[in-house]
């Protein structure tokens, strides 16, 4: 790593990491964000259009007076933005000056992209041979396994699919139609994986001076977050489908009604089940052979449901939680609205609130999960706007300003 410069982040775990951003959309800039969030200086390398994302909603006041929406704020958070035009050979070259002091440089491009810009790994690891080379695609880079999807396009509904999370998702056996997760997870997970990815690879650079370069495919993350089904295929040859709100292996485990919504109620044990019983006012049904054990309970597993579906639709969820809380896994469904009046997210930083460019009030974001004692984690400040750091961060790069004026004249930069 460089060593801190002055416009990057300070305090973190990840201080003095310089990473060169190109991702677009939401998989690779949530890895890149989860980055900033510890200190690196992500520098969020944009064409003179920028991300894609940026005129998404929603917006606080309108379009017309903000230059990015909740998308882009929530993701881009505490990176810095500068525009290169890679289709000029200026801003190719420009790229490759900044690459000569990086330390990663992500892309989530389609394969071929980068080659035919004539900016592929095996061309920037000669100028710098300890760079990381981070990617993320749908079906991976034919480098480190060539896929028969390779070329197809992917986005998270695609990843989802292929990867197996939408066959073991919906309302159950009885209605097997497969269901969407609504966070875009197959976008989300692969991001997160690259970031692991990514610091792994830091950490073998720093230690040998090597770099190297890293594929993340979407649909193969999806399917490592699914892995439960490869082996319940594999020990049992079962073809694994939609499971409902309750386990396969488990029970009781999953969703319950109440009178003012839905909790969540699990007994990973029999210890549990004994103090669930004792609640239910029936602790005789915490001994009995058919149900003392869960192999027997998840045997009737309809039946075990339907007596605490019985129990649980008589009260609410705050009487379940004075109850539960303390003694059995337990949790309320909430939504987002229970979510901003309860105090835990509150407490734990997981509401920020940040500047929002041309509105008056600020919007809050999602905050980072990840805390830390001894550096600094978390949102360090709002999105950039378009090409706001390119003159800092090109003379941080140690460029003259005659030559930033040069780039700008000739429309590498902005």
């Amino acid at each position: 790593m460089k060593g801190a410069i002055s416009g990057a982040p300070k305090g973190g775990a990840l201080e003095g990491l310089r990473v060169l951003d190109l991702t677009l959309m939401l998989s690779g800039p949530y890895g890149t964000m989860l980055m900033a969030d510890q200190g690196a200086d992500v520098i969020k390398v944009e064409p003179p259009t920028g991300d894609v994302t940026r005129p998404m909603g929603p917006f606080k006041t309108s379009r017309e007076h903000e230059t990015f929406g909740g998308y882009f704020a929530s993701i881009n958070r505490g990176k810095r933005s500068m525009v290169i035009d890679l289709k000029k050979e200026e801003g190719k070259s420009l790229l490759k000056r900044l690459v000569k002091e990086a330390d990663v440089l992500v892309e989530n491009f389609r394969s071929g992209v980068m080659e035919r810009l004539g900016l592929s790994y095996e061309t920037l690891a000669k100028i710098n041979p300890k760079l990381v080379y981070a990617t993320i695609r749908g079906f991976g880079d034919k480098r480190l396994g060539e896929s028969p999807y390779e070329t197809w396009p992917a986005y998270d509904v695609v990843s989802q699919a292929m990867g197996g999370i939408m066959g073991i998702t919906g309302p159950g056996p009885d209605n097997p139609q497969p269901i969407k997760i609504g966070p875009g997870v197959g976008d989300i997970f692969p991001g997160a994986l690259n970031a692991f990815g990514i610091l792994a690879a830091v950490y073998h650079a720093e230690r040998t001076g090597q770099g190297q370069f890293l594929d993340v495919s979407m649909t193969d993350s999806v399917l490592s977050l699914c892995e439960r089904i490869v082996y319940q295929y594999s020990y049992q040859n079962i073809i694994p489908g939609p499971e409902g709100n309750a386990h396969p292996m488990l029970c009781p485990f999953g969703l319950f009604p109440v009178k003012d919504g839905w909790v969540t109620i699990g007994c990973p044990s029999d210890h549990f089940w004994v103090i669930l019983t004792e609640k239910m006012g029936v602790p005789e049904l915490g001994t009995d052979d058919r149900y003392a054990l869960n192999a027997s309970r998840s045997e009737r597993r309809t039946e075990v449901n339907n007596m605490v579906s019985e129990w649980t639709r008589q009260q609410t969820k705050s009487e379940l939680a004075q109850q539960l809380g303390t003694l059995v896994p337990f949790g309320p469904v909430n939504n987002i609205e229970d979510i901003f009046n309860d105090e835990h997210f509150k407490i734990r930083n997981m509401l920020v609130e940040v500047e929002q460019p041309g509105a008056d009030t600020p919007v809050t974001i999602a905050g980072s999960a990840i805390s830390t004692s001894k550096t600094e984690s978390g949102v360090r400040g709002r999105g950039p706007l378009l090409g706001e750091h390119t003159a800092e961060v090109l003379r941080e790069f140690n460029l003259t300003n005659e030559e930033i004026l040069t780039y700008r004249k000739n429309g590498a930069i902005n």
